[in-house]
């Protein structure tokens, strides 16, 4: 039987100020490793990650990319399907890569579920993802902190933010 922690999340459009969001959190008493940010691959990060690792990019798109790296693996963990993600947190680590096969690790969908998603809700905000472009994901040591979470996310723009509850995995006898 496997526990997924209780959890709070909130979707934003690709304009989001994510530095402000994170912010807004620790200074709410969550810490930098209890954080996944999830990216669409079309989000404007995302093309300067791409970019970077382009051979023969520029100086100053590599100081921008090293910059954003650097702050990435402050956080539990950075997800962007067909770039890349950066993992801080174990936790995260042990739920992104539930599946270990290729389409576990180049969708939201697996990662959500991983992360204690149901596969209807997962489905909806791989959707948004990509809609939107943004999910942040705040793994909360205790259940009563999710509520919290939910309503900061929700004061720095979240155009949905909600919970995660306690999900327990059966394993088939």
């Amino acid at each position: 039987m496997a526990a997924h922690a209780p959890a709070a999340y909130g979707m934003y459009t690709d304009d989001v100020a994510l530095r402000q969001v994170v912010q807004s959190l620790n200074q709410s008493g969550f810490d930098k490793k209890d954080i996944c940010v999830m990216l669409s691959p079309e989000h404007p990060i995302a093309a300067v990650v791409r970019e970077a690792w382009i051979s023969g990019a520029g100086r100053e798109a590599s100081t921008i990319a090293t910059g954003l790296v650097s702050w990435f693996m402050k956080l539990g963990a950075v997800m962007i399907p067909t770039v890349g993600f950066f993992v801080r947190s174990q936790s995260f680590l042990d739920a992104l890569l539930a599946r270990r096969d290729s389409r576990g690790l180049c969708d939201h969908t697996n990662a959500l579920v991983g992360l204690g998603f149901s596969q209807d809700d997962a489905e909806r905000c791989e959707h948004q993802i990509r809609q939107m472009g943004v999910l942040v994901y705040v793994a909360c040591r205790e259940i009563e902190k999710t509520t919290w979470a939910a309503d900061v996310l929700r004061r720095v723009g979240a155009h949905e933010a909600s919970t995660v509850g306690m999900v327990q995995e059966v394993a088939a006898a």
